[in-house]
């Protein structure tokens, strides 16, 4: 039986886009590179746009939403978002034939390359953003970033997931040291904005079973975080809370510029 599989192709402020499939057929959450990148970087994981059946919108924020427009027209890949994101991204992806225009409202489920599909909102400052949890032969893929705050809603969409793609934007010192503005650093720290690498370890605490588990730390702020803080950051609240990382959590990278290697749930 094949099993979920899935690979960050990129993630972070410049772009973020993820690849899931079964059985040789998958689908994109985001698309915010450019389409020529976006099939580079399928290339490097063995995958083509041939077998994408859809790309899956989290919010209409140019990271997300870069590639969405020219990767549907020229692959005729359905896009599926909700109403309020396909009313703010239309002026930004061009226009999309109406056979490829679906909506997937928050609370909904879909099935597409043969994956159950869960979306949920999250706190971020879009007009309606949503993410996801995947689910196929009893096994759990969720993905949330892009949240200021993570609720006991959202935690009852993700807990006891098999694999996370989770934010750890940012190092609270890092970002009230930096040389933002004020105006944007009270944006990330706002209940609208990103999770920071403590919030992310303590919300993990309270959605992690004990069972194999892999974490992929997401999302990172290139000018307020590194991938070495992020990692202890996280591991050292986790150890706090009682959950060895190592023992059956691992903590994984994802990177801007190159995908993880596709991994199966």
């Amino acid at each position: 039986m094949r099993k979920m599989q899935f690979s960050v192709l990129a993630s972070g402020s410049k772009g973020n886009c993820t690849y899931v499939e079964k059985d040789g057929r998958g689908f994109l959450i985001d698309a915010g590179l450019s389409g020529k990148k976006i099939t580079e970087r399928l290339a490097k994981i063995g995958r083509s746009m041939d077998q994408v059946e859809g790309i899956l919108v989290t919010h209409e924020h140019t990271d997300h939403i870069q590639g969405v427009g020219v990767l549907s027209r020229k692959h005729h890949v359905p896009i599926y978002a909700n109403e309020k994101t396909w009313e703010a991204m239309r002026p930004s992806i061009g226009k999309i034939p109406s056979d490829y225009e679906y909506r997937l409202e928050p609370e909904q489920h879909l099935t597409l390359a043969s994956i159950d599909i869960e979306s949920f909102n999250v706190s971020h400052d879009a007009v309606n953003p949503m993410f996801f949890s995947m689910y196929s032969n009893e096994r759990k893929l969720a993905i949330m970033t892009d949240t200021g705050y993570v609720s006991d809603r959202m935690k009852g969409f993700i807990r006891g997931a098999d694999a996370f793609i989770f934010e750890s934007n940012h190092d609270v010192g890092m970002l009230q040291m930096g040389s933002y503005p004020w105006s944007l650093k009270r944006r990330i720290l706002s209940d609208v904005g990103h999770v920071s690498n403590e919030d992310a370890a303590v919300a993990m605490s309270e959605v992690v079973e004990e069972k194999e588990t892999s974490i992929y730390l997401a999302h990172l702020s290139r000018d307020n975080n590194m991938k070495e803080l992020a990692r202890l950051s996280v591991a050292q609240t986790l150890e706090a809370c009682g959950i060895r990382v190592g023992e059956y959590v691992r903590l994984e990278d994802t990177d801007p510029e190159e995908p993880t290697r596709l991994t199966t749930v």
